[in-house]
């Protein structure tokens, strides 16, 4: 049995050093190769889209001679909008941009080249429309984020945000940039409000015999930690240090809606969107494919999504590696302040 175990050990010890040996030689053959661009702006017509969808439906629903009919009466009306003029000046663009958020705001690097790239191109009489879904998380990637958006209104372009399902805490910091907030009737609104909570391991490590030491060169470097013991001095320092950027949260949120009555908006509380109306944390209910619909009519309405490749590299490495970085990400996020 001994020799059984051996053999397998051993086999498994060759595997890793196998695949140890692997990932050096592409990261090796990777690295003499010409950087490629990883990244691609990608433009969407919403309109033709939307045109295609309302063909498909009609294809299978009227028969030849109605959708004759039909193409008759369309082609009539067009050629009376020619002659009344209605269609001599083109309509303003509307530009779509998509935000799904997580605890460190990832979509932030993209979203910053999205905006530049169509503030390139826009009018003084387009609207831009983001389509937000974030529940919050770390509070210094989600305040770049919401400064992203500011770069929009600095522009003097209309500005839309439009909520389907979430915009809570740093999703609302984002939000609240925008000239105008639309949510769905149940939409998650609110929030304004910011926690820390991390475990704390010192009584276990007592228990096992186990030291935990740490050093550092300014008195409240550190404060609470999850593996020394924790004063109440400590705990006390930290408690300011949330209500600062509570505090500063809501200087934000006030900044950018001044009619809000903030003290009863920032507690932490959440509210689905038609309380949310009645308090006027949003300005009406609408879900974005209602918005959109009614945007067609009065604008060109194109996407703009940066997309991002990964390279065979990164790929590989990225699988290796990952479980890794979750840990480490989970042990770091525990330590800092968020707005959830």
């Amino acid at each position: 049995m001994s020799e059984f175990f051996f053999s397998y050990g051993l086999f498994i010890a060759k595997v890793i050093t196998g695949l140890i040996a692997l990932v050096f030689a592409v990261a090796i053959v990777s690295s003499g190769r010409k950087k490629e661009d990883t990244t691609k702006l990608k433009v969407t017509n919403l309109n033709d889209q939307f045109k295609e969808l309302n063909n498909s439906v009609r294809h299978a629903l009227f028969d030849k001679k109605e959708l004759k009919q039909l193409q008759k009466k369309e082609s009539k009306q067009a050629k009376q909008d020619k002659k009344s003029k209605v269609q001599d000046k083109p309509k303003p663009k509307m530009f779509v941009l998509n935000f799904n958020g997580d605890i460190r705001a990832s979509e932030v690097e993209t979203l910053r080249e999205e905006i530049t790239a169509m503030l390139s191109v826009a009018n003084p009489e387009d609207e831009v429309l983001l389509r937000l879904d974030n529940s919050g998380g770390m509070v210094h990637e989600h305040g770049l984020a919401a400064s992203q958006l500011r770069r929009i209104k600095d522009a003097r372009l209309n500005f839309t945000v439009s909520i389907d399902r979430v915009a809570a805490s740093g999703g609302y910091m984002m939000a609240c940039v925008a000239d105008k907030i639309v949510a769905a009737p149940f939409a998650i609104i609110g929030s304004i409000g910011v926690v820390a909570q991390l475990p704390n391991f010192n009584r276990l490590l007592d228990k096992a015999g186990i030291d935990f030491e740490q050093h550092t060169a300014g008195e409240f470097k550190r404060t609470v930690t999850m593996f020394g013991k924790n004063s109440d001095k400590e705990r006390e320092k930290l408690k300011t240090e949330l209500q600062e950027t509570h505090d500063l949260f809501q200087g934000f949120v006030s900044e950018n809606r001044p009619k809000l009555e903030l003290e009863k908006v920032s507690t932490g509380e959440h509210w689905y969107g038609k309380q949310a109306l009645e308090l006027g944390l949003v300005d009406e209910l609408k879900t974005s494919d209602e918005y959109l619909i009614r945007a067609f009519e009065l604008y060109q309405v194109f996407e703009i999504k940066m997309e991002v490749k990964q390279s065979l590299q990164d790929k590989f490495l990225g699988g290796l590696f990952s479980s890794i970085e979750k840990v480490r990400n989970k042990l770091s996020d525990a330590q800092q302040s968020s707005v959830y």
